[in-house]
């Protein structure tokens, strides 16, 4: 069997068709939400010079990721609820693989090189403004989208090129590579490069943000202000949160063996971390971080006192 015969049928969710209507209502809110969170994270800190920094410059980016991360699996969701029709093309479904596959290896990087930037401000701040000046932060942002770009063209060309052999029914809410080990010919190559996916794309950069984290624990600990002490954990608190959720949801499903009875597990914490992580990242940093809130309120009482006048 060959890939580009099928039309694939995505395995959704079992709830019952009255219920399908409240999902949908569910999924269309929480993409709103993440949208408008995002969309004001970038607004604020492109309109307030005081935020282009390396850290915001990051964190801007990741909201960009965040929004691309949403739209490429969730409106056609939403569309797949409503109309009952839960077919894909082929080149839908890889396009949809293409893009999910993209925003998510970029992300995985882009969590790695801010646990970096937290790590150079605390353990080397006098060297913090050479090391990651304005072109090293655009250079780093630059090869996290090309890497990104690359990995996914690959990653999206090998897997529709796997023969199938089992069933044309996708066992997830979007065409995610790791569901068609499950429904595809028995080929050992194809399993190895998965995992070697997990490892390079979501193990290492996990591995590499954790290490860095330890060696900021020490270097925080070792402050003799109390006050200081509190400052520097609060710099990180925010992206430890994120970190812990994306990894500890993502890791969950692409390390699990690919076994039946886990579906139902893999769907929840693959719409964790694919809907409702991408809506919290930007809530949680804005809470969390008095410069966004206050260029927030800045934003908001210009654009007051501007209709006033």
């Amino acid at each position: 069997m060959e890939n580009h015969t099928y039309e694939y049928f995505i395995l959704t969710f079992t709830a019952r068709e009255e219920n399908k209507p409240f999902l949908s209502i569910f999924f269309i809110l929480v993409y709103l939400i993440g949208v408008l969170a995002n969309s004001s994270t970038i607004t604020v800190i492109y309109r307030d010079r005081h935020l282009h920094t390396p850290m915001y410059l990051l964190l801007s980016n990741l909201s960009i990721i965040d929004i691309c991360y949403t739209t490429s699996s969730v409106p056609k969701l939403v569309h797949m609820l409503l109309t009952g029709d839960y077919t894909l093309s082929f080149t839908q479904c890889f396009v949809q693989m293409y893009f999910f596959s993209f925003v998510v290896s970029s992300e995985d990087l882009l969590l790695f090189i801010m646990a970096y930037d937290r790590y150079i401000a605390i353990c080397y701040p006098l060297h913090y403004h050479s090391m990651l000046c304005k072109k090293n932060c655009i250079l780093l942002t630059v090869v996290i989208w090309v890497i990104g770009f690359l990995n996914s063209l690959l990653l999206t060309l090998t897997t529709s090129n796997i023969p199938l052999c089992f069933s044309n029914i996708v066992p997830q809410f979007f065409c995610d590579f790791k569901a068609f080990i499950k429904i595809s010919c028995p080929n050992a190559g194809f399993k190895l490069f998965t995992y070697m996916e997990t490892v390079i794309f979501g193990f290492c950069p996990f591995l590499f943000s954790i290490l860095s984290y330890i060696k900021v624990i020490i270097v925080i600990l070792h402050i003799k202000s109390s006050d200081g002490r509190r400052k520097a954990f609060s710099t990180c608190s925010s992206h430890l949160i994120v970190l812990t959720m994306f990894y500890g949801t993502w890791m969950s499903v692409y390390i699990m063996p690919p076994l039946k009875d886990t579906r139902v597990f893999e769907l929840t914490l693959s719409i964790l971390y694919s809907t409702i992580t991408p809506m919290l990242n930007p809530l949680i940093y804005s809470i969390r971080n008095k410069d966004i809130r206050r260029a927030l309120l800045k934003l908001m009482g210009g654009k007051v006192r501007g209709e006033q006048i």
